[in-house]
């Protein structure tokens, strides 16, 4: 990450490997999904393998949300350790890949386990891995949540809503310059106002079936009144103040393998207490009332088959339940 006129920037992801290639074979528990349910990178990795899946064969470690000055760290398992690498810290599978290494430690990350070596923290291809070279191992019935006929359209999508929705809320939230700030913000709900005329007559934003590209708007639109909102300063409007916007959120959030995903406790302290350069105090709000999820959505008028030609996923694996709102 690097700061230029005010405005943050995001930095790319440096370990870019892909799974089902030569140097990483496709094997069914050989590999392990780190994640943060706090983090909303993390977050569509978590939708997708459950979508369709994955559990079985690609194991998951949830990181604290709370981080310290070696990032995510493994406190929410026994004797501080994540169970199956061993590690406490995420940082000492990027160090066994790369000793030298010195940039950020990130999630999603995908680790080999036999090594304990990093295999990738590509946020935005760790998905597409997911969907793609993964196949032979998805669950039978995962719907098809990238599928070749749409790919197009939903990259074409993804880039609009990454560049000022997806990272938008972090450029406001971390502009340190009121002009950097205004124009990301102003971006931000110009492309909100656009979403919100998308989907006023379609249930989805690409096809009539759950993409890759609801994916990556929904784990931005499940933080944005109880984080961004307040937190990063994106408050011309809540998602509860746009009709389509927010029947669409709770749309999904009710759909297995959104909703049963989402810690929103998890997301709250981990915004409000890590980010202290923002709110110095650590104070979390007591808002907004999230049993609003559950209310009825009607957005089953508009049709759309949500996972198309294929079923929903199953109960969600023991261990890995989440709180109601």
């Amino acid at each position: 990450m690097s700061e230029g006129e005010g405005e943050y920037k995001r930095a790319p992801s440096h370990f870019t490997d892909r799974i089902g290639t030569q140097s990483w074979p496709l094997e069914a528990g050989r590999y392990r999904l780190v994640v943060s349910r706090a983090c909303p990178w993390a977050s569509r990795a978590v939708i997708v393998r459950r979508l369709l899946g994955l559990e079985p064969v690609l194991s998951m470690a949830v990181a604290d949300p709370i981080q310290d000055s070696q990032s995510w760290r493994f406190t929410l398992d026994p004797d501080g350790r994540d169970p199956v690498l061993g590690i406490r810290y995420l940082n000492e599978a990027y160090y066994a890949r790369d000793a030298s290494y010195d940039g950020g430690i990130s999630v999603p990350a995908i680790v080999d386990v036999p090594s304990g070596v990093l295999v990738t923290n590509d946020y935005p291809e760790i998905t597409i891995n997911l969907e793609i070279e993964w196949a032979p191992l998805h669950r039978p019935g995962a719907p098809a949540l990238y599928p070749p006929e749409l790919r197009d359209e939903i990259d074409a999508i993804n880039a609009d809503v990454f560049r000022d929705v997806n990272n938008g809320v972090y450029r406001a939230g971390f502009a340190t310059r009121q002009g950097a700030y205004t124009r990301v913000a102003t971006k931000l709900f110009e492309r909100l106002d656009a979403l919100e005329s998308r989907l006023a007559d379609r249930r989805y934003l690409v096809g009539d079936t759950i993409t890759e590209a609801d994916i990556r708007l929904f784990c931005t639109l499940v933080r944005f009144d109880l984080v961004y909102h307040g937190h990063f300063k994106c408050n011309r409007r809540k998602i509860t103040e746009y009709p389509a916007l927010w029947a669409y959120s709770r749309d999904l959030f009710q759909t297995p393998g959104f909703g049963d995903t989402v810690n929103f406790d998890h997301i709250a302290r981990h915004y409000y207490e890590v980010h202290r350069n923002i709110n110095p105090t650590g104070i979390v709000p007591i808002g907004p009332d999230l049993s609003l999820w559950l209310t009825p959505h009607g957005r089953e008028v508009l049709g759309g088959r949500p996972f198309g030609d294929g079923t929903p996923p199953g109960p969600v694996a023991a261990g890995e339940e989440v709180p109601l709102p």
